[in-house]
Parts: C-alpha cells; sequence; structure tokens
C-alpha cells in the first residue's frame, strides 16, 4: 500500500457545493442513498437555512468540511478529462472510475478545511441556461473559503494507480479547481505531497 499526505491550499476562494435547503439536500439523499441512518448523519452536518439556490459547506463544531467522497470525485473528473490526451498518464488507466473506487481511500472521512485566519464570505452570480422554454437566468449563492484556506488529506493506495498518475491529477487541480464553480476557477489549489 503507497500512503502520501497531501495539502491543498487554495489560491482561489473554494465555493461551498452542499444546498443549504434541508428540504432538498434530503430528498437528494434519499434518491442517491439507500435509507439508513447514513443520511440522517450527513443532513446534521448542514445549516438550516431556507433559502433556495444558496449552497455551502458541510460544518462540523463551526468549521467548514469537505467529505472524502468530494476529494474521490475530484480524481474521476482530473481523470475523465486527461484521458482524452493520448500521452497522458491517465489515457493509460482501463475502467478508471472502477480503479478510484476500489483502490484508492481518502483520510480523514470528514476534512477540516482551515481559513487560516481568513473570513469566509458569499459569492453571489447570474445562472443561464437554455430551457426548452428559451434562455432563463437565475440567482445563485455560495459559501465561500477565501484564497489561501487548505485541507490536509491522507491517500492510501492498494494499488493500480502510481505517484506519476496522482500528480498528474492534482497538477489538473492546479488549473481547473474543485467545488462549486470550476469553469470559473474557483477552487484552484496548489499542492504538496510526501
Amino acid at each position: 500500500m503507497q500512503i502520501y499526505k497531501i495539502c491543498l491550499k487554495f489560491t482561489e476562494p473554494l465555493l461551498g457545493g452542499v444546498p443549504k435547503d434541508r428540504e432538498l439536500y434530503a430528498s437528494y439523499l434519499q434518491n442517491k442513498v439507500d435509507k439508513s441512518q447514513k443520511v440522517e448523519r450527513e443532513l446534521k452536518t448542514v445549516e438550516e437555512i431556507e433559502e433556495k439556490n444558496w449552497t455551502g459547506f458541510h460544518m462540523l463544531n463551526g468549521k467548514p468540511i469537505l467529505y472524502d467522497y468530494v476529494i474521490k470525485g475530484f480524481f474521476k473528473d482530473a481523470c475523465s478529462m486527461l484521458r482524452r490526451d493520448t500521452k497522458s498518464e491517465s489515457y493509460k488507466l482501463k475502467a478508471h472510475k472502477r480503479v478510484i473506487d476500489g483502490l484508492i481511500f481518502v483520510f480523514p472521512r470528514m476534512i477540516e478545511i482551515s481559513t487560516n485566519g481568513g473570513e469566509m464570505g458569499v459569492l453571489e452570480r447570474s445562472l443561464r441556461a437554455q430551457t426548452a422554454q428559451g434562455e432563463r437566468i437565475t440567482l445563485a449563492r455560495s459559501d465561500l473559503c477565501p484564497a489561501g484556506s487548505e485541507i490536509n488529506i491522507e491517500i492510501r493506495i492498494i494499488g493500480g494507480v502510481s505517484k506519476k498518475l496522482l500528480k498528474e491529477w492534482l497538477g489538473y487541480g492546479q488549473l481547473r479547481g474543485i467545488g462549486q464553480w470550476r469553469n470559473g476557477s474557483y477552487g484552484r489549489f496548489e499542492y504538496s505531497m510526501r
């Protein structure tokens, strides 16, 4: 087993992606996972705010967190995009989603986001969508952790993923970012790995 200690330091603000409308989030979770105690446990970490179109972070003891599955999702997204480059390490990885799900483990499960003394804020923006009824515009609001915030994780790999491949994905994150509105350059990070 390979074990890596990784620090992600955000060079751009990190936007929260968890709906702050408790009922909307409960409905989403019920459809996504089996009806177990897991749903209630995750709901307890969502701040109770009734506004629509507002995303934030899970909170634990008053501090924002990411769950381990966010990191695994990032790896899948990075690998999916990088597989388009025939010269990349990702191109060579077969059944990449299955490999990431079954052979990569992220610790801790609840990853504290340290704002390093920075203030959390809110970003409001308009979202445009093409629908059958024409173009629609809505307002969205996301809580954000400021640039300079960081997370520390441990990645354990049983096999199938090399250090070179892991570095390729993390390097992609320096360009694309993680979290809500990655296309807008939010959630970009620098990383250190040992």
